[in-house]
């Protein structure tokens, strides 16, 4: 199957780009964000990473030339490690991911990625005779560490760096503060969070939800682009990061700690049957 198979994209205006993979068919599946610049271009999270997505972005004709030379700088950023999001760092030149991260990506951490893919989940195989059994994310060296208050500048549009840990101890929101619009990764989508993963922490994320809730207060996000689902406005962001904090006693606590050791248990095992293999 060819990269402009596997994908498919959707322009937002402004030169934003959504793009999906279509035989993903998962809640799992991550939203992947084309950010055109006058001078770079950003890709925000890239997938699975079954086929190549620079070569997707080549081929659908999304990446403009720079004026007299060939395409602009591109620079794959990862909102966190997390394998839905960092599988297809695997095929860029340029990869960002904050600091906390990037040891996992320069080894290759399956367990930290929380690889857990299955062959239901992939409706068309991507080449004949692949199995689920055989993915993990490979060792990435990221080019670029991602620290909070980190600009990354496109030219004519700046993405400001948000470290907002709680899903995992990494994860970032790039803020574009002009166009007030805030891509959110997994800190924040129109769905339940998550938390109770092995480097999930309900303070961390609760202390990262009332940051979203002053944004909102402040009148500095309108849009928000996430790493799953739909995209959504300030009223539901906000909505969604105080039922986070209202809901986050003692009672989610205990139930949270409780998954979490399901989970790494589970996570260890398939980590050590993909390393074995």
């Amino acid at each position: 199957m060819s990269a402009l198979e596997w994908f498919a994209h959707k322009p937002l205006g402004g030169g934003i780009f959504w793009i999906q993979e279509r035989f993903y068919e998962s809640g799992n599946r991550a939203n992947i964000w084309l950010v055109r610049g006058s001078q770079r271009d950003v890709v925000i999270d890239a997938g699975l990473g079954l086929r190549s997505l620079p070569d997707y972005l080549r081929d659908a004709g999304l990446l403009a030339p720079a004026e007299g030379a060939g395409p602009r700088p591109l620079l794959a950023v990862a909102t966190h490690v997390h394998f839905d999001h960092s599988g297809g760092l695997q095929h860029f030149e340029e990869v960002a991911v904050h600091s906390a991260e990037a040891s996992a990506l320069l080894q290759g951490d399956n367990y930290e990625a929380v690889t857990w893919l299955s062959d239901r989940e992939v409706a068309r195989p991507p080449r004949p005779g692949w199995s689920a059994r055989q993915f993990r994310v490979p060792p990435v060296r990221p080019s670029r560490l991602l620290h909070e208050g980190d600009v990354i500048n496109l030219g004519d549009r700046q993405l400001t760096v948000m470290h907002m840990p709680g899903h995992s101890r990494g994860s970032i929101c790039l803020h574009d503060k002009d166009r007030k619009i805030l891509f959110s990764g997994d800190v924040v989508y129109d769905g339940s969070m998550i938390d109770w993963l092995p480097y999930s922490r309900i303070s961390d994320y609760i202390a990262s939800c009332q940051r979203l809730m002053e944004l909102v207060d402040r009148g500095l996000v309108e849009k928000v682009l996430p790493g799953h689902f739909n995209i959504f406005g300030a009223e539901r962001l906000y909505r969604l990061a105080s039922n986070y904090i209202s809901q986050a006693g003692i009672c989610h606590k205990i139930s949270t700690c409780a998954m979490r050791s399901i989970a790494s248990i589970a996570l260890r095992v398939a980590n050590s049957r993909i390393t074995s293999q």
